[in-house]
């Protein structure tokens, strides 16, 4: 007499998240396949914090796209340094202020976007640019932005002293998130509204989870994003005290709007 196969209570749930779930088990454990394909993704995440970047292909990237671009250095060294010592990334070198120092205007600029690896360097790779190029390109033309700064080794707090240091009135830093072991490659958008040292996360919006494989498209990131560096220009705040429903596509601002 053959066996009834039961169904599988979890078919319908796999297809709906990367998550793992309904494993199944062999003995107590999980099942070898299951357990091989984990340790490998636990493997593929720790060499992906690990990973180069190689922020002049970053610059010339942007270039090919017609997105001016300049490179500046935190004060973590190396990979180790940023890694152990998280407030490294989290400032510029003397130097790299000074060179940032130099590119202020009057008027100031609106907006200045930084891009960096963070702890994921692919999706820095493979989105940064993308994102910042549809973001630019979503922008009101009254709105002022600066040349894209690429900071290799870069922290969230990196956001408030480039704009502190570029004279400008908001800042927004793209960065590579942490690995997980279902996705290597998430960006994280960070925008701040008048950076400068001191500034927590209260003060910033974030966008997470921005890459082609069940995240948030890089060209609608950056659409988004546009929408709400408009808004919070607008405003003239960001963080908890902005509330943007967004999907309705920035409108041009005069420049008593965007404010002074």
């Amino acid at each position: 007499m053959s066996e009834v196969a039961s169904p599988d209570p979890w078919a319908l749930l796999r297809p709906a998240t990367p998550a793992r779930v309904g494993l199944g088990r062999s003995g107590s454990s999980l099942p070898t396949a299951e357990l091989l394909a984990l340790r490998a993704a636990h493997l593929q995440a720790r060499e992906a914090v690990l990973a180069d970047f190689d922020a002049h292909a970053i610059v010339a990237d942007l270039a090919a796209r017609g997105v001016p671009a300049v490179l500046a250095q935190t004060m973590a060294a190396d990979r180790a340094e940023y890694l152990l010592q998280p407030d490294r990334g989290r400032q510029l070198t003397a130097s790299s202020r000074s060179d940032l120092a130099a590119l202020q205007q009057e008027p100031p600029w609106d907006v200045v976007l930084i891009i960096s690896d963070g702890l994921s360097p692919e999706a820095a790779i493979h989105h940064g640019a993308e994102v910042a190029t549809a973001l630019l390109a979503g922008l009101p033309g009254n709105i002022l932005a600066a040349p894209v700064v690429v900071a290799p080794r870069g922290r969230v707090g990196l956001v408030s002293d480039v704009g502190s240091a570029a004279g400008a009135r908001l800042a927004v830093i793209l960065l590579g998130e942490r690995p997980g072991l279902s996705a290597i490659d998430g960006l994280s958008a960070y925008l701040e509204y008048d950076p400068r040292p001191g500034r927590t996360d209260a003060d910033r919006n974030c966008i997470s989870n921005i890459r082609p494989a069940g995240g948030l498209a890089p060209v609608e990131a950056g659409r988004r994003l546009a929408e709400l560096v408009t808004a919070s220009l607008e405003r003239r705040l960001s963080g908890t005290g902005l509330k943007v429903e967004l999907g309705g596509g920035p409108q041009s601002l005069g420049r008593s709007s965007i404010g002074t």
